[in-house]
């Protein structure tokens, strides 16, 4: 919705502090075109500057950031949404209100209860408080990470701002590339945890807050949320469980179309979007869609969007569907969204992405989506590999046969399957093992481990499948899947707001037992999903039973179109570029390019040599963008 800043220093001066600060929210005014400012508070020798640029969405009039307490001098900057303000304000309604917003609410509440206003807010946020009376600036992240926020700090103080490229502005730091992220992230794709692939430059990770103390200079950082799925714990009966899954859906819709703009919502053929799209249309019958469509069948929705535009002709009977095609071509914008996304992740559906929100982004400046059930109700066909691993030693010959039919990749993993949760997470979808690693870095990279600081707290006598749940939400949700939301819809000055990853609805789904997520007999995930919607006919019966499709591009049939792919991809694969950058094995990457096949190659295919080929030019492209 907007971007933060923040400058805590003893050396500089004011106005140095409010130059940097205007520079860093210049590199962020996409986050933020509408208005900005900058102010610099004191605390005995230490200045405290906060910036901010603003998305004007919600109180169009008076809700400008830094957010001051005429009572005490309390300052704050917010980068989001506290959707559940209007019931909060009643909890501080004694107070002096200078807004009408969301986000003075936060203030009075933080004033009122110290950090735990935190277990309070119900949105998407990512700030900072300055507090005089206790000498500290707190720093805070929704429990999901929805929202960015990124820290460094030098001999002139302490950084930290929505995105990296006003990061490195503000603190004059070179850019240089953290060589300990590089296994990771050519393992898992992304870099997960605090950790990202600017050295020096740290994430604030979710459900977390930092306390920098103005007086001895030092901080922390704790958890005030973390996401454990511990199931079996329902006493209420199926239907119940259904009713109660509606019940806090539909709330969750409603509370995230509270606005002073108009909302629309993106959508795809899947039950996630399609369910959205469908609650809000009921609240607003005239609720613009948008979709993208592809020539290829096997990733092409569109069919399926207006057959469930037409099954649930009701709702939808006054909704506009407005949609474009990704072609190939759309591979041009690539070194742009790098740019854009700045955190390097090898992950095809950026480019999708980046277009359903252009398009969005011509008509509306807020529109809702479906991320975040798939980790939350077990989507994506990995769980129900994971359900079927843990069930089959308690199955009959004949069950195991029909299992291994429909999941043949079963034969491969079991023999393989780790003890450990942290190697069964990637194993599925591990981009290259710990040879290919060593061969494509030219050192010895030794075995890439989970990162430890990217761990929630599972243990043995969690089922294997929250454990996977828990690792999902606690990593790559944050670090990847919405992290490339956030940064590509802002990019275009465009808030995405996802009701599925409201906390009351991911904390119904934790207490779920395990068969109400997947149910193995009907090879179906979001199980309990599936039969709420379609009992209460949110969705029509063939959205409710339609299988997953990932969101993503047929990379490899694009990237064997060699005649018309851009200069960038051929002087990267067949050029001097990898060379030039000695970073990555230039003799393994064109073999690499030249083994890439579409033969088998499915918008559910884990890992193929497009996938590998993918993630090595997208860390190229980084390396150009960003060290060159």
């Amino acid at each position: 919705m907007c971007g933060v800043s923040g400058i805590i220093s003893r050396q500089l001066t004011s106005g140095e502090i409010r130059g940097r600060l205007e520079r860093m929210g210049s590199l962020q005014k996409h986050r933020g075109p509408d208005d900005s400012d900058e102010q610099v508070f004191s605390s005995d020798d230490t200045l405290v500057g906060l910036g901010f640029v603003r998305l004007a969405i919600l109180d169009l009039e008076t809700g400008m950031q830094p957010v001051v307490s005429i009572a005490d001098g309390c300052a704050i900057v917010c980068n989001g949404q506290v959707y559940n303000y209007i019931e909060l304000r009643n909890e501080v309604s004694s107070e002096e209100f200078t807004t009408r917003g969301d986000i003075e609410v936060a203030l009075h509440l933080y004033r009122k209860n110290g950090i735990e206003f935190l277990d309070c807010l119900n949105g998407m946020y990512a700030g900072a408080v300055f507090d005089p009376e206790r000498k500290r600036v707190l720093l805070f992240r929704d429990r999901f990470g929805i929202k960015p926020l990124y820290y460094t700090f030098t001999e002139e103080g302490f950084f930290f701002s929505s995105e990296i490229k006003p990061l490195l502005e503000g603190s004059l730091m070179k850019p240089e590339l953290d060589h300990e992220s590089l296994p990771v992230y050519f393992s898992y794709r992304y870099v997960p945890g605090e950790r990202t692939m600017f050295r020096n430059i740290r994430r604030l990770p979710p459900g977390s807050f930092l306390d920098y103390s103005l007086e001895s200079g030092s901080f922390s950082i704790r958890r005030y949320w973390e996401y454990l799925p511990g199931g079996d714990d329902v006493s209420y009966s199926g239907k119940e469980v259904e009713d109660r899954f509606i019940q806090l859906l539909e709330d969750a819709v409603r509370i995230r179309m509270r606005s002073d703009v108009e909302v629309a919502s993106l959508l795809s053929g899947g039950i996630d979007s399609a369910s959205v799209a469908s609650i809000a249309a009921a609240e607003q019958p005239d609720l613009k869609l948008f979709t993208v469509s592809f020539k290829d069948p096997l990733y092409n929705e569109l069919d399926d969007v207006r057959e469930l535009m037409r099954a649930g002709h009701r709702v939808f009977r006054n909704t506009k569907l407005i949609h474009s095609s990704c072609e190939p071509g759309s591979l041009e914008d690539l070194p742009r969204l790098i740019r854009s996304v700045e955190d390097c992740i090898s992950l095809g559906t950026i480019i999708p992405t980046d277009q359903v929100c252009s398009l969005a982004s011509d008509h509306v400046k807020v529109v809702l989506t479906g991320e975040g059930a798939d980790e939350v109700f077990a989507g994506y066909r990995k769980f129900l590999l994971e359900m079927a691993a843990e069930e089959i030693g308690l199955m009959s010959e004949k069950e195991k046969i029909l299992l291994l039919k429909d999941f043949p990749e079963l034969r491969n993993y079991m023999p393989v399957r780790a003890s450990d949760p942290r190697k069964r997470f990637i194993q599925s979808e591990l981009l290259f093992n710990q040879s290919e690693l060593s061969r494509l870095l030219g050192t010895e990279t030794g075995e890439v481990v989970f990162p430890e600081d990217a761990m929630p707290a599972v243990d043995s006598s969690m089922h294997p499948l929250n454990q996977f749940l828990a690792m999902e939400c606690r990593s790559r949700l944050p670090d990847y899947v919405v992290l490339r939301l956030d940064k590509l819809s802002m990019r275009h000055s465009l808030e995405t707001r996802t009701p599925y990853l409201d906390y009351r609805l991911a904390e119904f789904a934790a207490g779920l037992p395990v068969h109400m997520k997947v149910n193995l007999a009907e090879r179906m995930g979001k199980y309990i999903c599936r039969k709420s919607l379609r009992r209460h006919r949110v969705v029509d019966p063939v959205t409710a039973l339609r299988e997953k499709k990932p969101f993503t591009i047929p990379l490899a049939a694009w990237l064997l179109q060699r005649d018309s792919l851009p200069d960038y991809v051929r002087e990267i694969f067949q050029g001097g570029e990898i060379k030039r950058a000695g970073v990555l094995d230039q003799q393994m990457t064109r073999q690499m390019w030249n083994s890439v096949t579409a033969d088998g190659i499915g918008p559910d295919t884990l890992v193929s040599e497009a996938d590998r080929i993918f993630a090595v030019l997208t860390f190229s492209l980084w390396m150009k963008e960003f060290t060159a």
